[in-house]
């Protein structure tokens, strides 16, 4: 699988689109006024506990307060306020943890109000940015994250990725972390560390230790609701967790961006020259790659897959909803059940594409097309677990309940990506219906010859879209003829494009108003 990372700058923010064998795989936006992202830290000041939630809601700045709960205060969270407490009062060792003693762990069943209390200052860290009317999460359990490494400040762990599998491999990263990391911080070994030499490893954690000097200094300086350092932009970090042999090009148009991006793949070791190119072509780069093209077939409600088969996607605040449809896929009558099968486990490979495209988090419940089967709803479960492999968020799901449908949960830590590909019927508002031409032109001539006859308005001009003039006027004799001969008075037709299919206006001979449909 060869991938390509499309990078597009404008007024708004960057738009970043992962391209997987020519297929949009992954589609992210960044904000220029974002005010919160996730890895962030801020110094903020504990404004309400909640017992009932076992939570505490912290200032961070915005117009939300920022919500931690007790889990997410983290083992360490004593040492962490130690630290904080030391580096405000202006403790110049306060940074160096080789003579830093750690405080008592926290255990897992505690109570928010036993650790922290209102008014209390406190180091935080974004983990979920703001959705909806909520505030952003926050953790105290912080982490600076590398290439190679996650450096945990207050731990002496070393944990390896799981998805290492050689054995060797991990006792050699193991005993290789334990000796070149410094007292009383711990890290978690990521998978891309895999047959990296000890020369990589090592200045990897050392540029995390330098981020971890930042942090103290710029804490040292910062004030309730200030960031005290911002985690690195959208197309860093994406290129830190994705980045690998399978990239043969990155297209960028913007200078500064290329720039950027070219020190980042000179420090992963990568060949710049090779695979980064700063795009400058007429077109704009989304259309030169397809992108645009893409993201208007694949960001609609119905999203066709193979075969007349459809899906079928609904967003709502507290779920999404996928229904998987066989459309006008014909089926063997003798074999119904294998072909179902067929389809619903064609959908499963669109369904993955879906959910990381639009970064769907939170619960998605999957409605597949029914099967009686109970070994065929295990191996559609299989298929969607490992379609779902290669998603980069934590995500459970739950086996097909007896209705055939599957529910999962994906860690949501950015709003859902939504982009209109439709607009509303300003006529029907949405709702599909009108009136017949049938009934419109009996309301038309309703009311016209109201005018005429108990008004006494005698020059009276119909202004509607074309549609609705030219059906006045078509034809001979036209419907404008019949009612001269009928009642010797002549309607006169003005077209105005702007105005809605099925609306009009009325106006006398002194051009005023008389009746108005919209």
């Amino acid at each position: 699988m060869s991938n390509e990372l499309i990078i597009k700058k404008s007024s708004s923010g960057i738009e970043i689109a992962l391209l997987s064998d020519k297929k949009l795989s992954e589609f992210h936006k960044e904000a220029v006024d974002s005010p919160f992202q996730v890895g962030d830290f801020y110094l903020g000041k504990v404004r309400k506990i909640s017992p009932s939630l076992n939570a505490a809601f912290v200032n961070v700045g915005g117009e939300k307060d920022g919500f931690l709960t007790y889990f997410d205060l983290g083992p360490n969270v004593r040492s962490l306020q130690k630290f904080v407490r030391m580096t405000l009062d202006g403790n110049p060792n306060s940074g160096d943890l080789d003579s830093f003693e750690l405080e008592e762990q926290t255990v897992k069943t505690g109570k928010i109000g036993n650790v922290l209390r209102s008014g209390e200052l406190a180091l935080v860290q974004v983990i979920k940015e703001p959705i909806a009317n909520k505030g952003p999460k926050i953790t105290c359990d912080i982490s600076l994250p590398g290439r190679y490494f996650i450096l945990v400040p207050f731990s002496r762990q070393v944990s390896i990725s799981k998805k290492i599998g050689n054995v060797k491999e991990k006792t050699r990263l193991k005993d290789l972390a334990h000796s070149i990391k410094p007292k009383n911080f711990g890290v978690i070994v990521r998978t891309v560390s895999e047959g990296v030499a000890i020369e990589e490893l090592d200045k990897d954690l050392r540029d995390l230790l330098k981020k971890w000097d930042e942090l103290v200094i710029g804490l040292r300086k910062a004030k309730v609701g200030e960031k005290v350092i911002g985690n690195a932009n959208r197309v860093d970090s994406l290129l830190r967790d994705i980045l690998n042999d399978s990239f043969t090009q990155i297209s960028v148009d913007d200078a500064e961006i290329h720039a950027s991006l070219k020190k980042t793949l000179e420090k992963y070791n990568m060949d710049a020259a090779k695979i980064l190119r700063h795009y400058q072509g007429k077109l704009p780069i989304f259309d030169q790659y397809g992108v645009n093209k893409q993201i208007k077939s694949s960001f609609g409600k119905n999203i066709p897959f193979s075969g007349g088969a459809y899906l079928i996607i609904e967003h709502t605040e507290a779920l999404h909803v996928v229904d998987v449809n066989s459309g006008n896929t014909s089926f063997d009558p003798q074999n119904r059940e294998e072909n179902v099968f067929k389809v619903n486990t064609e959908a499963v490979d669109e369904i993955a594409r879906q959910i990381r495209l639009r970064d769907m988090g939170g619960i998605i419940v999957i409605d597949f097309i029914d099967m009686k089967d109970p070994k065929k709803k295990a191996a559609l479960h299989t298929a969607l677990r490992d379609a779902m492999a290669k998603d980069r968020a934590r995500h459970n799901i739950l086996p097909m309940s007896k209705f055939g449908l599957v529910q999962l949960t994906r860690e949501r830590v950015r709003p859902a990506i939504e982009i209109a590909t439709s607009e509303i019927c300003s006529t029907c508002l949405g709702s599909g219906r009108v009136d017949s031409s049938v009934q419109l032109l009996g309301k038309i001539e309703n009311e016209v010859t109201y005018l005429w006859d108990n008004m006494n308005q005698k020059g009276i001009t119909l202004r509607a879209n074309a549609l609705i003039t030219h059906y006045f006027k078509a034809g001979m004799p036209s419907i404008r003829m019949k009612w001269w001969l009928r009642t010797k008075r002549w309607l006169k037709l003005e077209t105005d494009p702007n105005l809605p299919l099925t609306g009009y206006v009325l106006i006398n001979s002194d051009k005023q108003i008389i009746n108005n449909s919209l």
